[in-house]
């Protein structure tokens, strides 16, 4: 599963992920709840979420942690790490 989460509205995801052809939905982190659990933001007063990823293995666990995210190398960190 590929699951995009930030702060903004559900209009502004759907416009972002149409704007680039996402193949998924992002979600919408509105109340910041799920960015404070997972350590993307430290507090409810962030603006918005850091640039983190996590690698679910098949078992549902955490395999993998990235702490900072460089957009465009990231797809394929991941895809080295998949196979």
């Amino acid at each position: 599963m590929i699951l995009g989460a930030s702060f903004d509205s559900p209009e502004e995801n759907r416009a972002f992920r149409d704007k680039f052809n996402f193949p998924y939905d992002l979600l919408c982190d509105t109340g910041k709840s799920m960015g404070i659990a997972y350590g993307a933001a430290g507090d409810a007063s962030a603006s918005h979420p850091a640039r983190i990823s996590y690698l679910i293995d098949p078992e549902g666990k955490v395999a993998r942690v990235y702490g900072k995210v460089v957009p465009g190398d990231h797809p394929d960190e991941v895809l080295g790490d998949l196979g």
